[in-house]
């Protein structure tokens, strides 16, 4: 039989034996990746490579053919062969070998895509062939939706049950609060996870926080202390493994990942309290208050008016279906900017903006160099738009300007999974990193920060921590939306290709505009987005949720035998008498009816004031009474304030010290002995100056 089917090739003119004729239809350096495997795969056969181009590939017959002559001089060349398989890379360069490829050997297609996943393509597979072909990863072109094929094998996995790690003493002066979040606020690899860190560190002051948060990967130990450290508890729940095609729900696919009874099962066991729900692909949980990163809907759409696809239609209804059901049915929503307020259409919309860890981030001087900042996690699709963007259209043109200058990329977590193709770019002068632990020491060695986004909602957290590095930062329109940025006075805004390249340059090559906007930047978000100042919004939304145990209200005469028990029962503070800080300002903590805190103050001069005594009752210490207070009596005060703490009071300092009180002088021998065997100690003078 064997010798009868060589017969009748030779009798047709074709060899009996059948080549692989593979098409360099893509990336050079992927193409070469293709024939490789490709040979490794089929050894004992004859190799011929279609190609515009030489490329120098061992074990391959080279075939350059001429730009519009490509199928002419392919069939030419391939005459008297019989082609039993042709690789073709399909991925986001156009080329037109594919066509050439098709026309002459339709059957043999064996499709490879960017990330040299391959897959033949074949009429009686046509569902999966065009979707290979359209670019969907191979695991996913099987995927067929529950409801349609009942008995499907490769299904969503949703796992059970729920793992609690208990955190923080809870307090009767603390009101309860649930936050559901989508992933744990730590460690800080992404903008999100700031937000969420900072809010909730500060409020934890106030309020007992149960942190509901999904995981991938079962977070280590390291991880959960930071947290555990100011939440009363957190609770775990694995991410279901969803397996589903986009197209195939009415909601979103990014919600449907989240469906979880477990999720549903713990917070139904929450107890009673606030419920604060991050991120819209939340929203199907119900809370009391959902929080807005950005109004996806409205990210959608952008995306859908630069594709104009069927598919980028049906994700933007979807969402835009979802989030405003979504915002119907919750009673507060929280969004980063105004702008974002005006999008929600929300009564009840309260602007609690990104901001900064102004402690964290602090001014260092620029170095004498040309280094180029990215950072934007693969993880959220815009961040890989915007790279692209910047590398194959911005890129060139700096480089050709600028032959030293170097770009340093923060890809985040796994890049190389979200980039879609088997490598990441390998390009002269550019350094892509993955997960960073402190992206701190990358401010601090680089001169322009880049924010080349061109799909984007909600507000950067990373131009934030730019500015307050007194960085100068390069941004598109859509980059720096909703911060109040204006540009060339904090910021460079550069929309297009052509623009932005010019941004760069101008500021690369100028380094006293570059100063002149970076300090500009710096005073702005010192005034605006110190995480501090932001989480008083937040605590403040809580207060007017949550039945607070606790109220902060002007002392009166009444109060005075409660405030003297307090004193007396610190030693460690300054003892007045305590009917003449009626004589001043008084504020007192309540709960029930007890007075459990008392701050006491005066104006020394205008633009000065003092604090006098601050104080709480023992058994009400450790709870955030001290904080509140001193947090209500600053805000009453404008200007200067002064105040006197004793030596070893190092609680106290610390307090202080979180509110940006500072030392400037020590009174020796200040404070009277606390006991009959101690000394007088000295009083550590602070100071504070509202802006």
């Amino acid at each position: 039989m064997i010798g009868l089917k060589s017969l009748v090739w030779r009798l047709l003119g074709k060899d009996p034996v059948a080549a692989v004729v593979s098409f360099a239809s893509g990336d050079a350096g992927t193409v070469r990746a293709m024939v490789e495997e490709v040979i490794g795969l089929l050894p004992g056969r004859r190799h011929l490579l279609i190609t515009t181009q030489q490329l120098g590939i061992g074990g391959v017959e080279e075939v350059l053919v001429s730009p519009g002559r490509e199928y002419l001089e392919a069939r030419w060349a391939l005459r008297g062969l019989r082609v039993g398989m042709a690789p073709v890379l399909f991925d986001a360069q156009p080329s037109p070998l594919r066509a050439v490829a098709f026309a002459l050997a339709p059957v043999r297609i064996l499709a490879y895509n960017a990330r040299l996943e391959r897959h033949h393509l074949h009429w009686r597979a046509p569902v999966a062939s065009l979707l290979f072909w359209r670019g969907v990863p191979l695991d996913r072109i099987w995927l067929r939706p529950w409801w349609l094929w009942p008995f499907q094998k490769d299904r969503s996995v949703v796992p059970a049950g729920f793992r609690v790690v208990e955190g923080r003493a809870e307090s009767n002066a603390r009101a309860k609060v649930s936050v559901l979040t989508p992933y744990l606020p730590y460690p800080l690899s992404h903008g999100g996870a700031v937000r969420l860190y900072n809010l909730l560190r500060h409020a934890s002051v106030e309020f007992d926080i149960a942190l509901f948060a999904f995981y991938e990967q079962p977070p280590k130990p390291e991880d959960l202390d930071p947290l555990t450290a100011f939440c009363a508890r957190v609770v775990l729940v694995e991410k279901p493994r969803y397996r589903e095609p986009r197209w195939a729900s009415w909601r979103p696919p990014e919600v449907e990942e989240y469906r979880s009874p477990a999720m549903a099962e713990a917070l139904a066991a929450r107890p009673a309290g606030v419920l604060q729900v991050e991120y819209t692909q939340l929203a199907a949980y119900p809370g009391d208050i959902l929080v807005e990163h950005d109004i996806t809907l409205d990210l959608y759409r952008q995306v859908h008016e630069r594709r104009q696809t069927l598919s980028s239609w049906w994700d933007y209804y979807r969402w835009r279906r979802f989030e405003r059901r979504a915002l119907r049915r919750t009673a507060h929503v929280v969004v980063m900017s105004e702008k974002d307020a005006v999008l929600a259409g929300h009564p009840r919309a309260h602007v609690i903006p990104n901001g900064v860890d102004l402690r964290r981030f602090q001014p260092s001087p620029e170095p004498d160099a040309q280094r180029l900042l990215f950072i934007g996690s693969f993880r959220h699709f815009p961040n890989v738009v915007a790279f692209r963007f910047f590398l194959q259209e911005v890129w060139p043109t700096v480089r050709t300007r600028f032959p030293e200058v170097e770009l340093t990329v923060v890809a985040g977590p796994d890049p190389l999974l979200y980039w879609g193709e088997r490598q990441l770019p390998e390009t002269p002068g550019v350094r892509i990193l993955g997960y960073v632990a402190d992206v701190k020491p990358l401010y601090e060695e680089t001169n322009v920060v880049l924010v080349p986004t061109l799909e984007s909602a909600g507000t950067n957290v990373k131009v934030l921590e730019a500015m307050a590095m007194q960085r100068v930062v390069v941004s598109t329109s859509t980059g720096c939306a909703g911060l109040g940025l204006e540009h060339n006075r904090d910021v460079w805004v550069a929309d297009g290709a052509a623009a932005f390249a010019e941004g760069v340059s101008s500021l690369l090559k100028n380094p006293a505009g570059r100063k002149r906007l970076a300090d500009a930047a710096l005073e702005l978000v010192r005034q605006r987005y110190d995480w501090r100042t932001i989480a008083e919004g937040q605590r403040a939304l809580w207060r007017e949720l949550s039945r607070c145990p606790l109220v902060v209200r002007p002392g009166h005469p009444g109060d005075v035998p409660a405030i003297a028990l307090i004193q007396e029962e610190a030693p460690e503070a300054a003892q007045w008498n305590p009917a003449d800080y009626l004589q001043h300002e008084i504020l007192v903590a309540v709960a029930g009816e007890d007075v459990v805190g008392f701050v006491a103050f005066r104006r020394t001069v205008p633009e000065e004031w003092e604090v006098l005594n601050l104080g709480v009752a023992v058994e009400w210490r450790r709870a955030g009474i001290g904080h509140r207070l001193l947090e209500a009596a600053l805000a009453r005060m404008t200007g200067d304030t002064y105040l006197e703490v004793r030596a070893s009071n190092v609680a106290a300092i610390g307090l202080y010290e979180q509110f940006g009180f500072r030392k400037i002088s020590v009174r020796p021998a200040y404070y009277g002995p606390l006991g009959p065997s101690t000394s007088p100690e000295s009083g550590i003078v602070m100071h504070y100056r509202k802006c």
